[in-house]
């Protein structure tokens, strides 16, 4: 009598556990279906942060990412941005950035020599390193179910020598005066870049427009993502933007990041590009090479090429930077708390680089498997606090209607950053020593302004006769009392 007993009470637990799941599933689609799409206003006081799942943990997978995307919320995070999540092609796979796979003799070397994410060799599937789509379901649905919106990165510019677009439609692709399909070039010199584990895509066949349309409605649609962040995107004929990003549209409002400053990616297409310029000021002040008046000539740049509602996503780090240029310590050393707070008060809208939250001072592989090492400490709590007031000050919005900056004069305006940001009655106000030598100055107010320290809530009267001392690197973020 034993086994039919047990054989019942196995079936009462299944059925229980498949209810359970079934209800569970049904929730996410609510939710999904529930979550509003982003709006002009989630942008205004958004965070981004960039995933990079194989460096992320040990594993390296989407699941274990998808873990910790609710504490993401501690730091403000609005938008997530997984760099590519595509199966990676195997034919001239980098093993360096000198080096095909092709030229290294040692075994396993496919296990070890993971390549470029941005060789991408299936646009529709998911890396089964990374895991699968229904692990990329479960992100998805995580991060909505958190008030947080996905996005994709998309690499419209080429593809991986793998990819069956190369056996089913050559035509795509663009050949050299041999008739031989090339690696990109570069559109202002003619020269290859030497990306030579990709493929150039010709723009000039209006049939892969709607093939590359097709591919990305595929995750819109299907998946229920939120946006695309482009890599490379200027070196894509904007007219191709234009066609695409409607039609997109037409399923969901999206957000759209170009890798890019061009400005007339920003018309129709795009919401926000890359601050290089700006991103490249910062390490140039904090290698002691320029100083504030170039960043003043900077904003005074963008003031005036760029629409009202143009805006860029700001940054002391990112994939690229990290790999190739360093660390925020090698590159901005003492000045990386004053760079970052910079990047949340400024125009804009600013990064968070997977292991930046965790102090993260070395540079992660590009084409083989890393590990961030993840433990908060005072970045964790600096970003936290940056990001609470991001989202709680209007004077720090940042996007299509963003708050006012203005220059603040001091008695020393080539060391001294100081300006404020304004928004109905909310005001913020950034002073900075950009020096590696102790400073005394004072801000030129119109009146005498007693403000609180928005991070540790000490008070500081400005005006033109309170002189100030501020150590190397000093900042201070000020708000209304």
């Amino acid at each position: 009598m034993r086994t039919p007993i047990l054989s019942i009470f196995a079936m009462l637990v299944l059925l229980s556990c498949n209810e359970a799941k079934e209800k569970k599933n049904r929730s996410r689609e609510q939710q999904n279906e529930q979550i509003q799409p982003i709006t002009e206003q989630d942008m205004e006081s958004a965070v981004i942060y960039e995933a990079n799942i194989r460096q992320y943990s040990p594993e390296g997978t989407i699941d274990a990412f998808t873990k910790d995307i609710p504490q993401l919320k501690e730091l403000g995070v609005k938008i997530i941005w997984l760099m590519p999540i595509y199966p990676i092609s195997l034919k001239n796979r980098k093993a360096t950035p000198d080096k095909s796979i092709e030229e290294i003799d040692e075994p396993n070397k496919e296990e070890k020599y993971l390549g470029s994410y941005y060789a991408i060799a299936d646009y529709t599937a998911v890396n089964p390193n990374f895991g699968d789509l229904k692990d990329f379901e479960e992100l998805v649905s995580t991060a909505h179910e958190n008030d947080m919106y996905v996005i994709l990165d998309w690499v419209a510019n080429h593809t991986g020598w793998d990819h069956h677009w190369m056996e089913e439609h050559p035509e795509y692709y663009t050949k050299d005066d041999e008739g031989e399909i090339t690696d990109p070039i570069n559109p202002d010199t003619g020269e290859k870049w030497g990306w030579t584990d990709v493929a150039d895509l010709n723009y000039g066949n209006k049939d892969l427009w709607k093939a590359m349309k097709d591919e990305m409605k595929f995750w819109v649609k299907g998946y229920n993502i939120d946006g695309f962040r482009c890599d490379v995107a200027g070196n894509v004929p904007t007219p191709f933007w234009n066609y695409a990003v409607p039609k997109l549209e037409e399923v969901k409002p999206l957000f759209m990041l170009a890798e890019s400053e061009k400005k007339d990616l920003f018309h129709k297409a795009f919401d926000m590009g890359y601050n290089w310029e700006g991103h490249h000021i910062m390490n140039e002040i904090a290698q002691g090479k320029m100083n504030v008046t170039a960043w003043d000539e900077y904003m005074t740049k963008i003031d005036s090429t760029y629409q009202e509602d143009d805006f860029l996503m700001n940054f002391v780090t990112n994939h690229d930077e990290n790999s190739w240029n360093g660390t925020i310590e090698e590159r901005m050393g003492d000045a990386g708390d004053a760079m970052t707070a910079l990047t949340y008060t400024i125009p804009g809208m600013p990064l968070i680089y997977s292991g930046q939250e965790y102090d993260m001072d070395k540079r992660l592989r590009f084409f083989r498997k890393d590990t961030i090492e993840k433990q908060k400490d005072k970045t964790w709590e600096l970003l936290e606090q940056l990001g609470s007031l991001k989202k709680s000050n209007k004077a720090l919005h940042g996007a299509k209607k963003a708050a006012s900056y203005q220059r603040l004069s001091t008695s020393n305006d080539k060391d001294i950053l100081a300006f404020r940001r304004q928004k109905g009655k909310q005001e913020i106000i950034y002073i900075a020593n950009m020096s590696d030598e102790k400073q005394k100055f004072t801000v030129e107010m119109s009146k005498g302004n007693e403000m609180v320290n928005a991070m540790n809530g000490n008070d500081l009267k400005l005006s033109a006769d309170n002189e100030i001392e501020f150590k190397p690197w000093q900042y201070t973020i000020l708000k209304d009392q």
